[in-house]
Protein backbone atom coordinates (compact mmCIF):
# COMPACT_ATOMS: atom_id res chain seq x y z
CA UNK A 1 0.00 0.00 0.00
CA UNK A 2 1.20 3.50 -0.83
CA UNK A 3 1.10 6.15 1.86
CA UNK A 4 -1.71 8.66 1.68
CA UNK A 5 -0.33 12.19 1.55
CA UNK A 6 -2.09 15.23 3.12
CA UNK A 7 -3.22 16.45 -0.32
CA UNK A 8 -5.02 13.12 -0.96
CA UNK A 9 -6.67 13.33 2.48
CA UNK A 10 -7.94 16.85 1.66
CA UNK A 11 -9.24 15.67 -1.74
CA UNK A 12 -11.08 12.76 -0.11
CA UNK A 13 -12.67 15.10 2.42
CA UNK A 14 -13.74 17.77 -0.08
CA UNK A 15 -14.58 15.72 -3.21
CA UNK A 16 -17.93 14.38 -1.88
CA UNK A 17 -18.86 18.00 -1.00
CA UNK A 18 -17.99 19.14 -4.55
CA UNK A 19 -20.22 16.42 -6.04
CA UNK A 20 -22.92 17.29 -3.49
CA UNK A 21 -23.04 20.92 -4.74
CA UNK A 22 -23.50 19.66 -8.32
CA UNK A 23 -26.23 17.18 -7.38
CA UNK A 24 -27.98 19.78 -5.20
CA UNK A 25 -28.10 22.33 -8.03
CA UNK A 26 -29.40 19.75 -10.49
CA UNK A 27 -32.07 18.34 -8.16
CA UNK A 28 -33.17 21.81 -7.02
CA UNK A 29 -33.40 22.96 -10.63
CA UNK A 30 -35.42 19.91 -11.66
CA UNK A 31 -38.15 20.64 -9.08
CA UNK A 32 -38.08 24.39 -8.41
CA UNK A 33 -39.85 25.27 -11.67
CA UNK A 34 -42.94 23.16 -10.95
CA UNK A 35 -44.46 25.68 -8.53
CA UNK A 36 -43.15 28.73 -10.43
CA UNK A 37 -44.49 28.17 -13.96
CA UNK A 38 -47.76 30.15 -13.59
CA UNK A 39 -45.84 33.25 -12.41
CA UNK A 40 -43.23 32.94 -15.16
CA UNK A 41 -46.00 32.41 -17.73
CA UNK A 42 -47.82 35.54 -16.57
CA UNK A 43 -44.66 37.65 -16.79
CA UNK A 44 -43.76 36.29 -20.24
CA UNK A 45 -47.39 36.66 -21.47
CA UNK A 46 -47.83 32.93 -22.06
CA UNK A 47 -50.44 30.39 -20.98
CA UNK A 48 -49.15 28.23 -18.07
CA UNK A 49 -50.14 25.17 -20.11
CA UNK A 50 -47.71 26.22 -22.88
CA UNK A 51 -44.75 26.49 -20.52
CA UNK A 52 -43.82 22.81 -20.54
CA UNK A 53 -40.98 23.51 -22.98
CA UNK A 54 -39.09 25.24 -20.16
CA UNK A 55 -39.00 21.92 -18.28
CA UNK A 56 -38.88 19.44 -21.17
CA UNK A 57 -36.01 21.23 -22.97
CA UNK A 58 -33.83 20.87 -19.85
CA UNK A 59 -34.70 17.22 -19.21
CA UNK A 60 -34.19 16.20 -22.85
CA UNK A 61 -30.85 18.02 -23.07
CA UNK A 62 -29.72 15.97 -20.06
CA UNK A 63 -30.81 12.79 -21.85
CA UNK A 64 -29.11 13.69 -25.13
CA UNK A 65 -25.70 14.76 -23.77
CA UNK A 66 -25.26 12.37 -20.80
CA UNK A 67 -23.80 9.56 -22.96
CA UNK A 68 -20.95 11.88 -24.01
CA UNK A 69 -19.90 12.72 -20.44
CA UNK A 70 -17.59 9.72 -19.93
CA UNK A 71 -15.83 10.23 -23.26
CA UNK A 72 -15.28 13.97 -22.65
CA UNK A 73 -13.91 13.28 -19.16
CA UNK A 74 -11.51 10.63 -20.51
CA UNK A 75 -10.41 12.88 -23.37
CA UNK A 76 -10.02 16.26 -21.62
CA UNK A 77 -9.77 15.26 -17.95
CA UNK A 78 -12.35 15.18 -15.16
CA UNK A 79 -11.22 18.52 -13.69
CA UNK A 80 -11.53 20.57 -16.89
CA UNK A 81 -14.88 19.04 -17.91
CA UNK A 82 -16.36 19.39 -14.40
CA UNK A 83 -15.32 23.07 -14.08
CA UNK A 84 -16.59 23.74 -17.62
CA UNK A 85 -19.95 22.10 -16.78
CA UNK A 86 -20.37 24.22 -13.62
CA UNK A 87 -19.56 27.42 -15.55
CA UNK A 88 -22.02 26.44 -18.29
CA UNK A 89 -24.76 25.57 -15.77
CA UNK A 90 -24.24 28.84 -13.88
CA UNK A 91 -24.26 30.87 -17.12
CA UNK A 92 -27.41 29.06 -18.24
CA UNK A 93 -29.02 29.96 -14.88
CA UNK A 94 -28.06 33.62 -15.36
CA UNK A 95 -29.48 33.64 -18.90
CA UNK A 96 -32.71 32.01 -17.61
CA UNK A 97 -33.16 34.85 -15.11
CA UNK A 98 -32.70 37.41 -17.91
CA UNK A 99 -35.17 35.76 -20.32
CA UNK A 100 -37.64 38.12 -21.99
CA UNK A 101 -39.81 35.47 -23.62
CA UNK A 102 -40.40 31.71 -23.73
CA UNK A 103 -37.91 31.16 -26.59
CA UNK A 104 -35.12 32.87 -24.61
CA UNK A 105 -36.01 30.75 -21.57
CA UNK A 106 -35.96 27.49 -23.55
CA UNK A 107 -32.54 28.29 -25.12
CA UNK A 108 -31.17 29.17 -21.66
CA UNK A 109 -32.55 25.92 -20.23
CA UNK A 110 -30.77 23.98 -23.00
CA UNK A 111 -27.46 25.65 -21.98
CA UNK A 112 -28.21 24.67 -18.37
CA UNK A 113 -29.02 21.13 -19.53
CA UNK A 114 -25.68 20.72 -21.34
CA UNK A 115 -23.91 21.76 -18.12
CA UNK A 116 -26.10 19.49 -16.00
CA UNK A 117 -25.57 16.49 -18.30
CA UNK A 118 -21.79 16.63 -17.65
CA UNK A 119 -21.74 17.94 -14.08
CA UNK A 120 -23.08 14.99 -12.07
CA UNK A 121 -21.76 12.03 -14.17
CA UNK A 122 -18.22 13.49 -14.30
CA UNK A 123 -18.32 14.28 -10.56
CA UNK A 124 -19.39 10.68 -9.84
CA UNK A 125 -16.65 9.34 -12.11
CA UNK A 126 -14.01 11.33 -10.19
CA UNK A 127 -15.42 10.00 -6.90
CA UNK A 128 -15.34 6.38 -8.13
CA UNK A 129 -11.71 6.73 -9.28
CA UNK A 130 -10.57 8.46 -6.07
CA UNK A 131 -12.05 6.18 -3.40
CA UNK A 132 -11.36 2.51 -2.74
CA UNK A 133 -14.40 0.24 -3.01
CA UNK A 134 -14.49 -0.08 0.78
CA UNK A 135 -14.81 3.73 1.14
CA UNK A 136 -16.97 4.45 -1.90
CA UNK A 137 -20.40 3.72 -0.44
CA UNK A 138 -19.86 6.09 2.51
CA UNK A 139 -18.57 8.86 0.20
CA UNK A 140 -21.44 8.38 -2.28
CA UNK A 141 -24.07 8.38 0.49
CA UNK A 142 -22.76 11.75 1.70
CA UNK A 143 -22.76 13.15 -1.84
CA UNK A 144 -26.35 12.08 -2.62
CA UNK A 145 -27.91 13.61 0.53
CA UNK A 146 -28.68 16.76 -1.53
CA UNK A 147 -30.50 14.54 -4.04
CA UNK A 148 -32.97 13.82 -1.22
CA UNK A 149 -33.09 17.40 0.13
CA UNK A 150 -33.31 19.16 -3.26
CA UNK A 151 -36.79 17.86 -4.19
CA UNK A 152 -38.11 18.87 -0.72
CA UNK A 153 -36.70 22.39 -0.92
CA UNK A 154 -37.38 22.91 -4.65
CA UNK A 155 -41.16 23.46 -4.59
CA UNK A 156 -40.97 25.41 -1.29
CA UNK A 157 -38.06 27.67 -2.28
CA UNK A 158 -39.67 28.22 -5.69
CA UNK A 159 -42.99 29.11 -4.08
CA UNK A 160 -41.52 31.59 -1.58
CA UNK A 161 -39.26 33.26 -4.14
CA UNK A 162 -42.10 33.70 -6.62
CA UNK A 163 -44.52 35.06 -3.98
CA UNK A 164 -42.12 37.30 -2.03
CA UNK A 165 -39.34 38.18 -4.52
CA UNK A 166 -39.70 37.35 -8.22
CA UNK A 167 -39.36 34.25 -10.40
CA UNK A 168 -35.91 35.41 -11.59
CA UNK A 169 -34.45 34.39 -8.19
CA UNK A 170 -35.24 30.70 -8.72
CA UNK A 171 -32.43 30.71 -11.28
CA UNK A 172 -30.11 33.22 -9.61
CA UNK A 173 -29.92 30.98 -6.50
CA UNK A 174 -27.76 28.57 -8.56
CA UNK A 175 -24.99 31.10 -9.15
CA UNK A 176 -23.45 31.31 -5.63
CA UNK A 177 -23.68 27.50 -5.32
CA UNK A 178 -22.02 27.16 -8.75
CA UNK A 179 -19.23 29.58 -7.78
CA UNK A 180 -18.60 27.55 -4.59
CA UNK A 181 -18.37 24.37 -6.69
CA UNK A 182 -15.97 26.04 -9.17
CA UNK A 183 -13.65 27.35 -6.40
CA UNK A 184 -13.57 23.96 -4.64
CA UNK A 185 -13.21 22.14 -7.97
CA UNK A 186 -10.21 24.23 -9.06
CA UNK A 187 -8.40 23.37 -5.82
CA UNK A 188 -9.51 19.81 -5.05
CA UNK A 189 -10.99 18.11 -8.16
CA UNK A 190 -8.57 15.41 -9.38
CA UNK A 191 -7.81 15.41 -13.13
CA UNK A 192 -8.24 11.85 -14.37
CA UNK A 193 -7.72 11.12 -18.06
CA UNK A 194 -7.65 7.95 -20.14
CA UNK A 195 -5.37 7.09 -23.03
CA UNK A 196 -7.86 4.51 -24.29
CA UNK A 197 -10.51 6.90 -25.64
CA UNK A 198 -13.06 5.32 -27.94
CA UNK A 199 -16.37 7.06 -28.52
CA UNK A 200 -19.14 6.13 -30.95
CA UNK A 201 -19.74 9.66 -32.26
CA UNK A 202 -21.91 8.50 -35.16
CA UNK A 203 -24.10 6.38 -32.88
CA UNK A 204 -24.35 9.24 -30.38
CA UNK A 205 -25.54 11.68 -33.09
CA UNK A 206 -28.08 9.18 -34.50
CA UNK A 207 -29.50 8.37 -31.05
CA UNK A 208 -29.62 12.07 -30.13
CA UNK A 209 -31.50 12.86 -33.36
CA UNK A 210 -34.04 10.09 -32.65
CA UNK A 211 -34.60 11.34 -29.08
CA UNK A 212 -35.09 14.95 -30.19
CA UNK A 213 -37.42 14.11 -33.08
CA UNK A 214 -39.66 11.91 -30.90
CA UNK A 215 -39.77 14.67 -28.26
CA UNK A 216 -40.61 17.34 -30.85
CA UNK A 217 -43.42 15.16 -32.23
CA UNK A 218 -44.95 15.03 -28.74
CA UNK A 219 -44.69 18.80 -28.43
CA UNK A 220 -46.30 19.32 -31.87
CA UNK A 221 -49.08 16.94 -30.86
CA UNK A 222 -49.91 19.26 -27.96
CA UNK A 223 -50.45 22.25 -30.26
CA UNK A 224 -51.44 20.51 -33.43
CA UNK A 225 -53.61 22.21 -36.02
CA UNK A 226 -52.56 19.71 -38.68
CA UNK A 227 -51.77 16.03 -38.13
CA UNK A 228 -49.35 15.73 -41.09
CA UNK A 229 -46.23 17.43 -39.58
CA UNK A 230 -46.76 15.53 -36.31
CA UNK A 231 -46.81 12.16 -38.10
CA UNK A 232 -43.86 13.13 -40.28
CA UNK A 233 -41.63 14.07 -37.31
CA UNK A 234 -42.82 11.02 -35.32
CA UNK A 235 -42.04 8.60 -38.17
CA UNK A 236 -38.69 10.33 -38.78
CA UNK A 237 -37.82 9.78 -35.10
CA UNK A 238 -38.53 6.05 -35.42
CA UNK A 239 -36.53 5.88 -38.66
CA UNK A 240 -33.53 7.30 -36.79
CA UNK A 241 -34.03 4.68 -34.06
CA UNK A 242 -34.01 1.99 -36.78
CA UNK A 243 -30.91 3.62 -38.29
CA UNK A 244 -29.22 3.38 -34.86
CA UNK A 245 -30.24 -0.31 -34.65
CA UNK A 246 -28.60 -0.97 -38.05
CA UNK A 247 -25.51 1.02 -36.98
CA UNK A 248 -25.15 -0.90 -33.69
CA UNK A 249 -25.54 -4.27 -35.47
CA UNK A 250 -22.47 -3.59 -37.59
CA UNK A 251 -20.31 -4.12 -34.52
CA UNK A 252 -17.46 -1.86 -33.47
CA UNK A 253 -18.06 -0.17 -30.13
CA UNK A 254 -21.63 1.25 -30.23
CA UNK A 255 -22.57 3.72 -27.51
CA UNK A 256 -25.45 1.41 -26.45
CA UNK A 257 -24.66 -2.21 -27.49
CA UNK A 258 -27.65 -4.25 -28.68
CA UNK A 259 -26.63 -7.23 -26.54
CA UNK A 260 -27.98 -5.27 -23.55
CA UNK A 261 -31.50 -6.01 -24.81
CA UNK A 262 -30.83 -9.74 -24.86
CA UNK A 263 -30.83 -9.55 -21.04
CA UNK A 264 -34.50 -10.00 -20.12
CA UNK A 265 -34.40 -8.16 -16.76
CA UNK A 266 -32.68 -5.17 -18.41
CA UNK A 267 -35.28 -5.14 -21.20
CA UNK A 268 -38.20 -5.27 -18.76
CA UNK A 269 -36.59 -2.62 -16.53
CA UNK A 270 -36.07 -0.20 -19.44
CA UNK A 271 -39.60 -0.65 -20.88
CA UNK A 272 -41.17 -0.55 -17.41
CA UNK A 273 -39.27 2.64 -16.53
CA UNK A 274 -40.49 4.35 -19.70
CA UNK A 275 -44.11 3.14 -19.35
CA UNK A 276 -44.68 3.85 -15.65
CA UNK A 277 -42.92 7.24 -15.65
CA UNK A 278 -45.37 8.54 -18.29
CA UNK A 279 -47.89 8.88 -15.49
CA UNK A 280 -45.63 9.38 -12.48
CA UNK A 281 -43.60 12.25 -14.02
CA UNK A 282 -46.61 14.41 -14.85
CA UNK A 283 -47.98 14.63 -11.28
CA UNK A 284 -45.34 16.99 -9.73
CA UNK A 285 -46.13 19.49 -12.50
CA UNK A 286 -49.90 19.02 -12.90
CA UNK A 287 -50.79 19.30 -9.19
CA UNK A 288 -49.08 22.69 -8.55
CA UNK A 289 -50.61 23.98 -11.80
CA UNK A 290 -54.08 22.88 -10.68
CA UNK A 291 -53.68 24.41 -7.20
CA UNK A 292 -52.62 27.75 -8.67
CA UNK A 293 -54.81 27.90 -11.80
CA UNK A 294 -58.03 26.15 -10.70
CA UNK A 295 -57.95 26.75 -6.92
CA UNK A 296 -56.38 30.26 -7.28
CA UNK A 297 -53.91 29.55 -4.49
CA UNK A 298 -50.37 30.93 -4.11
CA UNK A 299 -47.15 29.29 -5.28
CA UNK A 300 -46.15 28.85 -1.61
CA UNK A 301 -49.34 26.88 -0.91
CA UNK A 302 -48.72 24.57 -3.86
CA UNK A 303 -45.10 24.15 -2.70
CA UNK A 304 -46.16 23.03 0.79
CA UNK A 305 -48.67 20.55 -0.65
CA UNK A 306 -46.07 18.99 -2.99
CA UNK A 307 -43.20 18.92 -0.43
CA UNK A 308 -44.39 15.79 1.50
CA UNK A 309 -43.84 13.74 -1.68
CA UNK A 310 -40.08 14.21 -1.38
CA UNK A 311 -40.00 13.75 2.41
CA UNK A 312 -41.77 10.37 2.34
CA UNK A 313 -39.52 9.31 -0.57
CA UNK A 314 -36.64 9.28 1.93
CA UNK A 315 -38.56 6.72 4.07
CA UNK A 316 -39.29 4.70 0.92
CA UNK A 317 -35.55 4.42 0.21
CA UNK A 318 -34.91 3.04 3.69
CA UNK A 319 -37.73 0.45 3.36
CA UNK A 320 -37.20 -0.81 -0.18
CA UNK A 321 -34.58 -3.49 0.61
CA UNK A 322 -36.83 -5.15 3.24
CA UNK A 323 -39.82 -5.06 0.86
CA UNK A 324 -37.83 -6.56 -2.04
CA UNK A 325 -36.35 -9.25 0.23
CA UNK A 326 -39.83 -10.26 1.36
CA UNK A 327 -41.85 -10.05 -1.87
CA UNK A 328 -39.30 -10.11 -4.71
CA UNK A 329 -39.04 -7.75 -7.67
CA UNK A 330 -41.91 -9.12 -9.76
CA UNK A 331 -44.59 -8.86 -7.08
CA UNK A 332 -43.23 -5.61 -5.64
CA UNK A 333 -43.16 -3.81 -9.00
CA UNK A 334 -46.56 -5.03 -10.18
CA UNK A 335 -48.38 -4.23 -6.92
CA UNK A 336 -46.46 -0.99 -6.42
CA UNK A 337 -47.36 0.28 -9.92
CA UNK A 338 -51.04 -0.51 -9.30
CA UNK A 339 -50.92 1.41 -5.99
CA UNK A 340 -49.27 4.43 -7.64
CA UNK A 341 -51.86 4.43 -10.47
CA UNK A 342 -54.70 4.23 -7.94
CA UNK A 343 -53.27 7.13 -5.89
CA UNK A 344 -53.03 9.27 -9.05
CA UNK A 345 -56.70 8.44 -9.77
CA UNK A 346 -57.60 9.57 -6.23
CA UNK A 347 -56.28 13.05 -7.08
CA UNK A 348 -59.29 13.32 -9.43
CA UNK A 349 -61.89 12.92 -6.65
CA UNK A 350 -61.90 16.38 -4.96
CA UNK A 351 -64.09 18.99 -6.64
CA UNK A 352 -63.41 22.73 -6.60
CA UNK A 353 -65.07 23.13 -3.17
CA UNK A 354 -63.04 20.37 -1.45
CA UNK A 355 -60.31 21.37 1.00
CA UNK A 356 -56.76 21.32 -0.36
CA UNK A 357 -55.74 19.25 2.66
CA UNK A 358 -57.29 16.28 0.85
CA UNK A 359 -54.23 16.15 -1.42
CA UNK A 360 -51.59 16.08 1.36
CA UNK A 361 -51.95 12.42 2.51
CA UNK A 362 -52.29 11.20 -1.11
CA UNK A 363 -49.13 13.04 -2.17
CA UNK A 364 -47.26 11.84 0.94
CA UNK A 365 -48.18 8.17 0.30
CA UNK A 366 -47.40 8.62 -3.41
CA UNK A 367 -43.87 9.83 -2.59
CA UNK A 368 -43.22 6.69 -0.52
CA UNK A 369 -44.31 4.29 -3.27
CA UNK A 370 -42.59 6.33 -6.01
CA UNK A 371 -39.29 5.88 -4.18
CA UNK A 372 -39.78 2.11 -4.00
CA UNK A 373 -40.69 2.07 -7.70
CA UNK A 374 -37.63 3.97 -8.91
CA UNK A 375 -35.14 2.03 -6.79
CA UNK A 376 -36.67 -1.33 -7.77
CA UNK A 377 -36.79 -0.53 -11.50
CA UNK A 378 -33.21 0.76 -11.58
CA UNK A 379 -31.74 -2.19 -9.64
CA UNK A 380 -33.61 -4.92 -11.56
CA UNK A 381 -32.40 -3.32 -14.81
CA UNK A 382 -28.75 -3.98 -13.91
CA UNK A 383 -29.36 -7.23 -11.97
CA UNK A 384 -28.19 -9.61 -14.70
CA UNK A 385 -25.77 -7.40 -16.63
CA UNK A 386 -22.20 -8.67 -16.89
CA UNK A 387 -19.30 -6.49 -15.79
CA UNK A 388 -18.46 -5.36 -19.33
CA UNK A 389 -22.13 -4.31 -19.86
CA UNK A 390 -22.59 -2.36 -16.62
CA UNK A 391 -21.17 0.97 -17.81
CA UNK A 392 -23.18 1.22 -21.05
CA UNK A 393 -26.26 -0.29 -19.38
CA UNK A 394 -26.15 2.20 -16.52
CA UNK A 395 -25.73 5.06 -19.01
CA UNK A 396 -28.74 3.91 -21.05
CA UNK A 397 -30.85 3.61 -17.87
CA UNK A 398 -30.01 7.26 -17.00
CA UNK A 399 -30.82 8.44 -20.53
CA UNK A 400 -34.05 6.42 -20.61
CA UNK A 401 -35.05 7.87 -17.24
CA UNK A 402 -34.60 11.48 -18.44
CA UNK A 403 -36.46 10.78 -21.70
CA UNK A 404 -39.30 9.15 -19.74
CA UNK A 405 -39.59 12.23 -17.50
CA UNK A 406 -39.70 14.52 -20.54
CA UNK A 407 -42.26 12.33 -22.33
CA UNK A 408 -44.33 12.05 -19.12
CA UNK A 409 -44.54 15.84 -18.65
CA UNK A 410 -45.43 16.33 -22.33
CA UNK A 411 -47.99 13.51 -22.22
CA UNK A 412 -49.71 14.85 -19.08
CA UNK A 413 -50.04 18.35 -20.55
CA UNK A 414 -51.28 17.00 -23.91
CA UNK A 415 -54.07 15.10 -22.11
CA UNK A 416 -54.88 18.23 -20.07
CA UNK A 417 -55.10 20.40 -23.20
CA UNK A 418 -57.32 17.86 -24.96
CA UNK A 419 -59.75 17.81 -22.03
CA UNK A 420 -59.62 21.60 -21.69
CA UNK A 421 -60.66 22.06 -25.31
CA UNK A 422 -63.39 19.38 -25.18
CA UNK A 423 -67.10 19.93 -24.49
CA UNK A 424 -66.89 17.45 -21.63
CA UNK A 425 -65.70 19.95 -19.01
CA UNK A 426 -67.94 22.88 -20.07
CA UNK A 427 -65.31 25.55 -19.41
CA UNK A 428 -64.48 24.30 -15.90
CA UNK A 429 -60.66 24.12 -15.85
CA UNK A 430 -60.66 22.15 -12.61
CA UNK A 431 -62.54 19.28 -14.26
CA UNK A 432 -59.94 19.15 -17.05
CA UNK A 433 -57.30 18.47 -14.38
CA UNK A 434 -59.52 15.84 -12.73
CA UNK A 435 -60.06 13.91 -15.97
CA UNK A 436 -56.34 14.19 -16.70
CA UNK A 437 -55.40 12.62 -13.35
CA UNK A 438 -57.95 9.87 -13.96
CA UNK A 439 -56.57 9.12 -17.45
CA UNK A 440 -52.93 9.22 -16.33
CA UNK A 441 -53.71 7.05 -13.28
CA UNK A 442 -55.51 4.36 -15.31
CA UNK A 443 -52.66 4.22 -17.84
CA UNK A 444 -50.17 3.87 -14.96
CA UNK A 445 -52.16 0.92 -13.56
CA UNK A 446 -52.11 -0.74 -17.01
CA UNK A 447 -48.34 -0.16 -17.31
CA UNK A 448 -47.84 -2.40 -14.27
CA UNK A 449 -48.48 -5.45 -16.45
CA UNK A 450 -45.08 -4.87 -18.09
CA UNK A 451 -43.51 -6.39 -14.97
CA UNK A 452 -45.35 -9.69 -15.50
CA UNK A 453 -42.43 -10.55 -17.80
CA UNK A 454 -40.21 -10.83 -14.73
CA UNK A 455 -39.73 -14.24 -13.09
CA UNK A 456 -40.38 -14.74 -9.38
CA UNK A 457 -36.67 -15.45 -8.80
CA UNK A 458 -35.41 -12.39 -10.72
CA UNK A 459 -33.22 -10.07 -8.67
CA UNK A 460 -32.23 -12.61 -6.02
CA UNK A 461 -28.57 -11.89 -6.79
CA UNK A 462 -29.14 -8.18 -6.05
CA UNK A 463 -29.48 -8.57 -2.28
CA UNK A 464 -25.81 -8.09 -1.64
CA UNK A 465 -25.66 -5.18 -4.11
CA UNK A 466 -28.63 -3.39 -2.51
CA UNK A 467 -27.24 -3.87 0.96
Amino acid sequence: MTETNPQQISVKKILPLILATAIFMQMLDSTILNTSLPSIAKDLHESPLNMQNAIISYVLTLAVFMPASGFLADRFGTKKVFIFSLILFSLGSLFCSMSQNLTHLVISRVIQGVGGSLMTPVGKLALIKTFDKSELLKAMNFAIIPALIGPVLGPLVGGYMVDYLSWHWIFLINIPIGILGIVLGLKYMPDYKSTDVDFDLKGFLIFAAASLLLSISLELFGDMQNISPVLFVFILGFLFLYYYYKHARRGGNPIFPLDLFQVRTFRVGIVGNLATRLGISSVPLLLPLMIQIAYKQSAVTSGWIIAPMALTAIFGKSSVIKILDKYGYRQTLMVNTFIIGTLICLLAIPDIHTSLYWFVPIIAILGFFNSIQFTSMNTISIADLRNFQTSSGNSLISVNQQLAIGFGIAFGLIVLKLFESSDLIKGETHNAFRYTFLTVGILTIISGFVFRRLHISDGKNMKSKDE
